[in-house]
């Protein structure tokens, strides 16, 4: 029953014309970041930070504007992917394997409205799990002493590497410059400055949320312009949405996987660093085992597009578990929201929900509140939403790289910050050109000082015993968890990108 009061409290909170307000704006706003191929929720939501904090929103209102954004990101995600077959991020690479047939097929329309539903069921499913959830382990976090913090967020770092990462290498490289970056400023036991080089702008480390625009937001804007095209102009005349609405029969059919997915994306989510892109491979991947018995997954069968929907909706909230039981992030969306929480004086984990009960149950009320409105603008709107990927990248980018510079700007007043951004941005741009994924880096970013703090608690407490570190049965469970979370990558991931390139021979073929 506390559970309950807690949530009517959150509702009281959400409940006021200004979040309402919030929520349905990053919810339109999201929904479009989230249809602008190669844009994504962790970009979305990174470029969309300085336009909360410029608005001066207290921590609740800020969350709930973002956490709309994310929500409607995933959706959105999804528009490119069943229309151009181009995926939005790395969770739509699943559903274009039968969402772009059905579009084919002139189903377009219906597809988009599936993957609503669906995204819908796996969300809620989730919000529901974060509810039960996350009080629970925030007991068994309460239990947790430095070398079993270090040892999550060990875990952490071993599985952000993302399943369709091709080389885990990479992650760690990127973990490790995340974890160097870290390090500059002064160190809080000695008082010795860092890596500051004399300058006194470094002094207090690197500001996480110039960091993360800088490499999503601005990276984004140097690719477009080493390219110079984008492909909403070449596809705008191919957009034919078609009937928008399901029929009952397709609902009635996919019920089933909806719910089977939501599920098992959920517990994917709740896993730290495995996200939206594990789950919602893992939900295709057995549903087609479970229930393809013709063989017409990958051909356009709307249980293919029901399946990974759910899955990622649900894994996509299932990540903010350990975020706000255990300030780990799930997912590389979760880590630019830690940030921000970071930013706002609001430290994630075990007290949270005892000192700051007003934010997590507002935010968790907001979920179910934005849920409810994407329903409703989604599948309504479908049609001016598509119109989104006719915007010509040439108009969309100075805008982007606008809203960043004004943002941070506004945040800071420093010009220090704004080169240091810039920064950020040439150096996203590289490691985008090598396929490095970014997200270990923020993570390293963000975690690097906690991460080095509970290490030197650990072994002071210990007597400089170095394995103090694998002492106790929960941090022995953790370390076996983080190897195999950065092994399995290796095999999902060939997996994955085995898939793409029997999709892509399959249509070669047809075209032939």
């Amino acid at each position: 029953m506390d559970v309950l009061a807690n949530l009517g409290d959150g509702f009281a909170v959400a409940f006021t014309l200004q979040n309402l307000g919030l929520a349905l704006l990053g919810c339109f706003l999201g929904t479009i970041m989230g249809a602008l191929p190669g844009l994504g929720p962790s970009n979305g939501v990174a470029i969309l930070i300085p336009l909360a904090f410029t608005l001066g929103l207290g921590p609740t209102p800020s969350l709930i504007l973002l956490t709309s954004v994310y929500y409607g990101a995933m959706y959105g995600g999804r528009i490119s992917s069943i229309l151009l077959g181009i995926p939005g991020d790395e969770p739509a690479m699943m559903t274009v394997l039968d969402g772009h047939p059905m579009a084919k097929k002139g189903m377009a329309g219906e597809a988009l409205s599936l993957s609503g539903i669906a995204s819908f069921v796996g969300a809620f499913i989730a919000t529901w799990g974060l509810i039960l959830l996350a009080p629970q382990l925030v007991k068994i976090a309460l239990l947790f002493g430095p070398a079993e913090y270090f040892a999550l967020f060990a875990l952490a770092f071993a599985t952000l590497g993302g399943v369709s990462s091709t080389n885990q290498a990479k992650s760690a490289f990127a973990a490790m410059l995340g974890l160097g970056l870290a390090m500059i400023g002064v160190d809080t036991q000695t008082g010795v400055p860092r890596f500051t080089f004399g300058e006194v702008h470094l002094y207090d480390g690197l500001d996480f949320l110039v960091a993360i625009v800088g490499l999503f937001a601005l990276s984004e804007v140097f690719i477009f312009l080493e390219h110079r095209h984008g492909d909403a102009d070449a596809s705008a005349s191919e957009l034919k949405v078609g009937r928008l609405t399901p029929p009952m029969s397709m609902i009635k059919q996919c019920t089933p996987t909806m719910l089977r997915t939501s599920i098992l994306g959920f517990i994917a989510g709740v896993l730290p660093g495995a996200g939206a892109s594990l789950g919602s491979f893992i939900s295709y991947s057995m549903e087609k085992r479970l229930v393809d018995k013709e063989g017409t997954f990958g051909k356009g069968d709307p249980r293919g597009v029901a399946a990974p929907e759910a899955g990622n909706n649900a894994a996509a909230g299932g990540a903010l578990v350990p975020m706000l039981a255990l300030g780990v992030p799930g997912s590389g969306t979760t880590a630019v929201l830690l940030a921000v929480l970071l930013s706002l004086n609001i430290t994630p984990g075990p007290l949270l929900f005892a000192n700051n009960p007003d934010v997590v149950w507002g935010l968790i009320a907001a979920l179910f509140i934005a849920n409810f409105m994407l329903l409703a603008l989604n599948i309504p709107m479908v049609g001016i939403f598509t119109r989104v990927l006719m915007v010509p990248p040439r108009i969309l980018m100075p805008v982007v790289a606008m809203v960043s510079f004004v943002g941070i700007y506004g945040i800071s007043g420093s010009s220090f910050d704004l080169l240091v951004m810039i920064g950020f941005g040439v150096m996203g741009w590289l490691l985008r050109k090598f396929d490095v994924p970014l997200v270990p880096i923020i993570l390293g970013t963000l975690l690097g000082n906690t991460m080095e703090n509970n290490l030197r608690r650990a072994i002071t407490i210990d007597n400089g015993n170095w394995f103090t570190l694998f002492d106790s049965p929960l941090s022995l469970t953790l370390w076996a968890i983080a190897i195999i979370g950065f092994i399995m990558p290796l095999i999902v991931g060939r997996l994955v990108r085995a898939k793409m390139h029997e999709r892509g021979d399959e249509e070669g073929s047809i075209a032939d």
